[in-house]
């Protein structure tokens, strides 16, 4: 039987960070994980872009933007992986549910659509606090989660292929 696993090794890798700024206090925090992720596992700043979009229902277009950039002509770098980032905190009424639904059915989209490895750090919480509690730097932070999951993947991907 033959095994195949990603590691957690991002030299040589370049990656993008879509992160929302709607709920920015937890979603700054989730991006601060996310960079220390990277940067500990060999990734420098040169090879890491920040894309800050205004919530996470526009977090999938600017993930596919970015991941189709050389495709659609600019003559720029692609990406190894897109890691999004978001916080979505349920309120009185049921946006909650189409923005969280609309962000999770997106991103999916993006990686299934382009190959390009797009890792889901969007919160989907009922209140403030519990946000706030999973973007704590304490290794518990989701975004430094999803930075790991994404380097993982992409040298999955490309292992694969090799």
């Amino acid at each position: 039987m033959k095994t195949h696993q990603g590691k957690l090794d991002g030299r040589g890798k370049r990656f993008a960070v879509v992160v929302s700024r709607f709920n920015e206090p937890v979603t700054g925090k989730l991006l601060d994980g996310a960079l220390e992720s990277l940067h500990a596992n060999g990734v420098v700043d040169d090879d890491i872009e920040v894309a800050w979009v205004p919530g996470a229902f526009e977090l999938p277009l600017v993930a596919r933007r970015l991941a189709r950039r050389r495709q659609l002509g600019f003559g720029l770098e692609t990406f190894d992986g897109i890691v999004c980032l978001g916080a979505v905190i349920r309120g009185d009424t049921p946006h909650f549910d189409y923005v969280s639904a609309e962000a999770a059915r997106g991103i999916a989209r993006v990686a299934s659509d382009t190959g390009i490895p797009v890792a889901f750090g969007v919160l989907t919480c009922d209140t403030t606090e519990q946000a706030f509690a999973r973007a704590l730097p304490d290794g518990r932070n989701k975004g430094k989660e999803a930075a790991e999951a994404c380097l993982e993947t992409v040298n999955l991907v490309q292992g694969l292929e090799a």
